[in-house]
């Protein structure tokens, strides 16, 4: 076994690799940027180097770089996580000749599979099923049009060396494609440096089945069964479980063998994951095409780690490292259900634009393990991130990995939506509500799943209403409350909490909340009696209200009949106030400052995030329209398009394509027309 791995990624994964690494005495190696100097897997590792800038072409990007690397720490391997380099066949070769393990599969099978026209021409030869579609090596754009027209629409591109749903695009007109193609192109030349496409039919209604494969070097091959991905946003997964709901025996077992069919086919050897597009026939069984192999260890594989008890980390070292599959594929059984929830940075009611900023409050739900999700300890969370870390533009927007596990799948969702009611965010826009919304959905929880299921249940996942004014203002008055308690200082006359010699008292507090400014006031009374309360006010409307600090930031709060649990943290002017079935941030402002301040964004065009200008499709002069599109934004390895706030006349081009963009930049000006 090697006595010393480098790592050549970040984040979650990487910790996740120290972790395993560090209980089978193996020393670690970190690399990081210059914006990771003091991230969470920087110190989990055993050693560290700086390697670059923070931009991912600058550091982990940088084959050459990390190899150098390696070879002067004494590293004998390279685990490269997922994303980056664990997919490259020049960097799985470098390893090769450098001397140096690389823990993944060979470079043959990395190329052989890298390319999803080049690995779709092979398991059509395999017999393995295919979507209907175009896998050619020609990307002329009218080849492709026509190739489009011949398939039917809607169709779907995909970029050839890609994944994670970078440069792919669902067309259901010919109108569309010529737009969408060009945007796809850009996308993947950017995230994978090529820009080849691929088109197929569009399965209209399909899941997303996985099916984790393990090979070794003597030819052993087996499945560790499957993993049903289908909840996805923008191509990308957010939940994911396994085993596959309603998935029969037999099926599972001509899925296993296909994928272990494809894996054989190419020598593979190590960690990889065969994907299926499925969707339902008439007699509710499904039917099955190949879609991709991805290379790797795959971000969802704590799932089936839950589910088989193993480590596949552990394996992943003990097959880089020359030895046999420690199992036989009769040796593999499932103990019950896991789901992974993928908590971002990012806003899902306004397009799941992706979010930076600092975590103030990062707090798991208690008992969490940060090693295994099993039936002794059912919830796991994977994370490379402490509270007071920064969600930066450089990478992609995912904080965690929050893993639960039940005997049956019922057991697993009530688990994940009481983790995730106890994970508390502050800082920054994350999917946390989003998430606990989707669990809870009837088409989820009864696993009426297909891609498009965000899409179709918008009614119920996104735009919900906010937390109603008067629980969140009972929570900074509870707050408030405990914080006067608490005072060491028992002179009234340095009390801050309104207390006057005659006459009852009040307190003020003036609440921003959902883009709404709310004068609120805490109305005490004058009586010493026991049964005198104070009141809550918003408005014309009166609430009685008794608060009791229960330690920390949670608050025992009693507001008219109701009776609620409530946690708040306060950072400056910002409260966050978390109730048992909603969250919400408010601002406790100046009512006269606040007045002073300027009206919303109205009719500029700005960046909705920090990122860098791909493409202007207007220029000035043009007279444009209220929704048109008119500047295309990279951030966090995915396109955003921009869309004109008003009717108006292009006054000036702020910015040129290829520039820096700050978060909130206007990008063009916009005259009266």
């Amino acid at each position: 076994m090697f006595k010393k791995i480098l790592i050549a990624n970040r984040g979650e994964i990487a910790c996740r690799v120290a972790a395993t690494a560090r209980r089978m005495g193996i020393r670690t190696v970190a690399v990081y940027s210059s914006a990771d100097a003091n991230a969470r897997h920087v110190m989990a590792c055993d050693e560290a180097v700086l390697i670059g800038g923070p931009a991912p072409r600058d550091s982990y990007l940088r084959a050459d770089r990390i190899l150098e690397v390696a070879k002067s720490t004494g590293a004998q391997a390279v685990h490269p996580g997922y994303g980056f380099l664990s997919e490259n066949e020049a960097f799985a070769r470098a390893c090769a000749d450098a001397g140096i393990a690389f823990i993944g599969p060979p470079p043959a099978a990395i190329a052989a599979m890298g390319s999803k026209s080049a690995a779709k021409t092979l398991m059509e030869k395999a017999g393995v099923p295919l979507v209907p579609g175009y896998h050619g090596a020609d990307n002329d754009p009218d080849l492709l049009a026509r190739e489009a027209q011949r398939i039917g629409y809607p169709v779907l591109i995909k970029a050839s060396a890609g994944g994670g749903g970078k440069g792919m695009r669902r067309v259901d007109k010919a109108d569309d494609f010529a737009a969408a193609l060009a945007s796809c192109q850009r996308e993947a030349q950017s995230s994978f440096g090529d820009k080849h496409v691929l088109v197929e039919r569009y399965v209209l209604r399909p899941r997303h089945i996985e099916i984790q494969v393990f090979g070794d070097s003597y030819g052993g091959c087996v499945h560790l069964f499957e993993r049903d991905c289908s909840v996805q946003r923008r191509h990308q997964k957010v939940l994911e479980e396994a085993p596959a709901p309603g998935m029969a025996p037999e099926r599972r077992a001509e899925m296993g063998a296909a994928a272990v069919a494809a894996a054989q086919a190419v020598g593979y050897v190590g960690a990889g994951t065969v994907e299926f597009i499925a969707e339902e026939v008439d007699d509710g069984d499904l039917r099955f095409y190949f879609m991709e192999m991805n290379t790797r260890l795959q971000v969802e594989h704590p799932v089936t780690e839950a589910i088989t008890g193993l480590d596949l980390v552990e394996w992943q070292l003990r097959v880089a490292a020359g030895q046999p599959l420690p199992l036989r594929q009769d040796q593999l059984t499932i103990t019950g259900h896991a789901i992974e929830a993928r908590i971002c940075a990012e806003n899902p009611d306004a397009g799941f634009l992706p979010a930076t900023g600092r975590m103030d409050v990062l707090r798991w739900p208690p008992h969490v393990s940060f090693d295994r999700a099993t039936s002794a300890n059912p919830v796991r969370v994977d994370a490379g991130v402490r509270e007071g870390d920064a969600i930066t533009p450089y990478y992609d927007s995912m904080i965690a990995k929050l893993i639960v596990h039940g005997d049956t799948r019922a057991q697993a969702l009530a688990r994940l939506g009481a983790a995730l009611a106890a994970t508390h965010i502050v800082g920054l826009n994350t999917n946390v509500a989003f998430l606990r919304r989707v669990v809870e959905c009837h088409a989820f929880a009864t696993a009426d799943l297909d891609t498009a299921l965000i899409e179709r249940e918008r009614a119920v996942l996104l735009d919900q209403p906010p937390l109603p004014i008067e629980i969140a203002a009972a929570g900074v008055v509870a707050r408030a409350l405990a914080d006067e308690a608490s005072a060491a200082d028992d002179d009234p006359w340095s009390r801050r909490d309104g207390w006057r010699l005659h006459g009852g008292a009040r307190r003020h507090f003036d609440l921003e909340h959902a883009g709404v400014l709310h004068a609120v006031a805490l109305a005490r009374p004058h009586s010493a009696a026991a049964d005198a309360r104070c009141e809550l006010q918003i408005g014309d409307r009166r609430w009685p209200i008794t608060a009791t600090a229960l330690g920390g930031e949670r608050h025992d709060v009693t507001l008219g009949e109701q009776r609620l649990h409530l946690t708040v943290y306060a950072h400056g002017e910002r409260v966050a106030v978390f109730a048992p079935e909603h969250g919400a941030v408010l601002r406790q402002i100046d009512a006269i400052a606040h007045a002073g301040e300027g009206a919303a964004e109205g009719g500029r065009l700005t960046a909705p995030m920090p990122g860098k200008v791909i493409a202007f499709m207007t220029q000035a002069g043009d007279t444009v329209t209220q929704g048109q599109a008119l500047a295309v934004m990279e951030a966090m390895k995915m396109e955003h398009t921009l869309h004109a706030p008003r009717d108006g006349v292009v006054a000036e081009l702020l910015y040129a394509v290829g520039d820096q963009v700050a978060e909130g930049g206007e990008l063009l000006r916009l005259a009266e027309a």
